[in-house]
C-alpha cells in the first residue's frame, strides 16, 4: 500500500480499512465521458447504494484539485457529472501531471487501479475493460487497461472487454502478459452488451468466495500482476448481437472517417452506438455495470 502527500482517503474508506472492511473501487470515467448528466450522477450513486447493500463499503475515485481521491463524496460526483467532458480523462501517463499542477481527472480502469493499489483496495468494479483496438496491427492503439493488469495487483470485475475492440487479441495480449482470466459463471468472454463471443476464457468459477481464494493466494506469493473476473450481462439486458455488431461497425466506419484517435476513440464509440441503437445501449451498459459492483461486493466481502 502506498500512502503519501498525493493521495486523500475519505473518512469512510479510513474506517473501513481500520476496521478492516471489505471495500470495492469504482473509476470515475463513467461518470464523466460515459453518459450524460443527470443519468451519470443518479449511475454513480446507485453503483455506491448496490455495493453497500452486498456487503462492502464503495471507493469511487478520482482526482481532484492534485490529489488521488479514494471515496467520493456525493458533492464531488455531481461536481465531476456536472462538469462532464471538461473533466480530464486520466489514464496512468496523466497522473504525475494532473497532480502536479493541481488539476482534476476522472479515472479510467488503469488510473483506478492505480488508486485503488494505493490505499491497499484490492478489488474493483467497472463496465468494461480498454483493450486490443481494431487494427491495432497498424495502429498499435492498445489501452494501458492491459498493461496496469499485468503489474499492479488489483482484481477487476467487468462485463469482460468492451466489444469495439478487437476480442481476440485482447485475450492473447492478456496471455502473454500473464493475467488471469476468470469467467464468472461462464466458459467464455462476454462481450460487454452481449454475453458470449465464442472466445473461451481459462478458467470458470461460480463461487465468489473461490475468487476471493484466488485473490488471496496471489497476494500471499507476491503475485506482482491483476486478476481479471468477466461477468456477463444479466440475461434480461443482453443486446442482439447482430444489431450490436452492425451498430459498431457504423460507428467504428464514422471514427476513421472523422480521424478520431486515442483517448477520444472509445467515448466517441461509445456514445454513437447510443445514438443508433435508440438509447439502448446505455440502458444496457447501467445494467451490466450494477451487476459488476455486486459480484465485486460479493467477492470483497469473502475476502
Amino acid at each position: 500500500m502506498i500512502r503519501n502527500r498525493f493521495v486523500t482517503l475519505s473518512p469512510e474508506i479510513e474506517e473501513a480499512k481500520r476496521e478492516h472492511k471489505p471495500i470495492v473501487a469504482m473509476e470515475s470515467t463513467i461518470i464523466s465521458h460515459g453518459m450524460p448528466y443527470p443519468q451519470n450522477v443518479e449511475t454513480a450513486l446507485e453503483c455506491q447504494r448496490i455495493c453497500r447493500e452486498n456487503g462492502a463499503v464503495p471507493a469511487t475515485c478520482a482526482v481532484i484539485d492534485g490529489q488521488i481521491c479514494v471515496g467520493l463524496t456525493d458533492e464531488q460526483i455531481d461536481y465531476l457529472g456536472r462538469e462532464g467532458k471538461n473533466v480530464n480523462k486520466a489514464s496512468r501517463r496523466d497522473l504525475p501531471l494532473l497532480l502536479a499542477l493541481r488539476r482534476d481527472g476522472a479515472t479510467t480502469v488503469a488510473a483506478t487501479m492505480i488508486a485503488a493499489a494505493s490505499a491497499g483496495i484490492r478489488v474493483f468494479a467497472t463496465g468494461g475493460i480498454g483493450g486490443v483496438h481494431r487494427g491495432a496491427e497498424t495502429t498499435m492503439d492498445i489501452s494501458a487497461d492491459l498493461e496496469e493488469l499485468a503489474h499492479t495487483p488489483v482484481c477487476v470485475v467487468c462485463a469482460g472487454a468492451k466489444s469495439i475492440l478487437d476480442l481476440n487479441l485482447t485475450m492473447e495480449y492478456l496471455e502473454t502478459k500473464g493475467v488471469p482470466v476468470i469467467g464468472y459463471g461462464t466458459d467464455e468472454l462476454p462481450a460487454f452488451y452481449t454475453r458470449k463471443s465464442g472466445i473461451k476464457v481459462p478458467w470458470r468459477l461460480d463461487d465468489p468466495g473461490l475468487i476471493a481464494d484466488a485473490i488471496c493466494a496471489a497476494e500471499e506469493i507476491g503475485y506482482e500482476g491483476g486478476m481479471l473476473v468477466v461477468n456477463p450481462i444479466p440475461e434480461e439486458y443482453s443486446m442482439d448481437a447482430d444489431a450490436i455488431n452492425k451498430a459498431i461497425d457504423e460507428a467504428i466506419s464514422e471514427a476513421n472517417r472523422l480521424g478520431i484517435k486515442g483517448k477520444e476513440t472509445t467515448p466517441f464509440l461509445l456514445a454513437k452506438i447510443k445514438d443508433i441503437t435508440g438509447g439502448s445501449s446505455l440502458a444496457a451498459n447501467i445494467q451490466l455495470v450494477y451487476n459488476n459492483v455486486r459480484l465485486a461486493a460479493k467477492i470483497a466481502a469473502s475476502i
